[in-house]
């Protein structure tokens, strides 16, 4: 079953010069992160909104990417195979390559985006109050794992300070550029935070757009 997804096109009506993907976290769906696209203030960008497949057991509206609530994280597999195939037929419906897409998520989203970013050529990861849920294995691949920004709130009463400061630590052990930021905040996203995700997307897309 394919994922839907939310598509806001570039303001300029122009072909996107990059792609922007943001997951959600546990408990929301895919309208939930849609407000960040004009705040970031990149019109050149295309942004796409996944929503995650399985419904939440207690948010009416809201969905899940797997069952947080049980230890072993029942729908993991399942989802990252959806994930998968969604991220490899996003460039011939847009036109854009992996190379030129910035994958990120909040929480749960944010975990999805560097299980799933890691095995791909993209252009980034961008992960606002996320985790590590995988044994932090080097890869056998024939590409370089993907710049990495990560911001987490110091006072994070969901997902620990901690989570965020070990899933940098493996990342830059497996050779990732990570840039990493802590706030004095909560969970949540505050508006200091889209100021670092506008300067990473535009720092990381352009260098690659240069190429011949």
């Amino acid at each position: 079953m394919a994922l839907k997804f939310i598509s806001i096109p570039p303001e300029t009506r122009k072909p996107p010069q990059g792609l922007i993907v943001m997951m959600h976290g546990w408990g929301a769906n895919a309208e939930d992160l849609t407000s960040l696209a004009p705040m970031l203030r990149l019109p050149e960008y295309q942004f796409v909104f996944p929503q995650a497949p399985f419904p939440h057991p207690q948010a009416p509206v809201g969905r899940a990417w797997y069952a947080l609530e049980t230890p072993e994280y029942e729908g993991l597999t399942e989802t990252q195979q959806q994930v998968k195939e969604w991220l490899e037929s996003l460039e011939a419906s847009t036109g854009v390559p992996l190379s030129r897409t910035i994958l990120g998520g909040f929480s749960q989203g944010g975990a999805m985006a560097l299980d799933v970013g890691r095995y791909y050529p993209l252009a980034g990861l961008i992960v606002l109050s996320g985790y590590l849920h995988f044994s932090p294995e080097p890869l056998d691949q024939d590409h370089p794992l993907p710049p990495v920004l990560m911001v987490h709130g110091r006072q994070d009463p969901v997902v620990p300070v901690e989570a965020a400061q070990q899933a940098r630590d493996v990342f830059q052990h497996l050779g990732a550029d990570v840039q990493y930021q802590e706030f004095n905040m909560g969970h949540e996203i505050r508006p200091e935070v889209l100021g670092l995700i506008r300067s990473f997307v535009m720092d990381t897309i352009p260098k690659l757009t240069e190429c011949p």
